[in-house]
């Protein structure tokens, strides 16, 4: 099962598992990390917005034309922010560190 390492603004880093098939907001969510995702994933809003670690951005991959939309709403946006109702989980995210943004 892959561990994701959400790092809050305070910089407490939260190890949790993830099942592959989740998306990283849902996962967030069911582990109590502080991500809202009020459209449900529907790219529809950015409070799951996350900041992927650079040298995870790769494996992660570019956001999509409707998440690059969106993410130009995003407080705090960065060059490797994502929205996490859009990053699938699969074996291949074990260890993603990613930085849970001030509201």
């Amino acid at each position: 099962m892959p561990k994701l390492i959400f790092i809050e603004p305070d910089g407490n880093e939260i190890i949790v598992d993830a099942e592959n098939g989740f998306s990283v907001m849902e996962v967030a969510r069911d582990s109590d990390i502080d991500i809202e995702g009020t459209c449900g994933g529907s790219i529809s809003c950015c409070t799951c917005h996350v900041i992927i670690d650079p040298n995870w951005f790769n494996v992660v991959g570019e956001p999509n034309p409707d998440e690059e939309d969106m993410l130009d709403l995003a407080h705090g946006l960065q060059p490797t922010s994502r929205l996490s109702c859009q990053i699938e989980i699969t074996n291949e995210l074990d260890g993603l560190r990613m930085i849970v943004p001030e509201d």
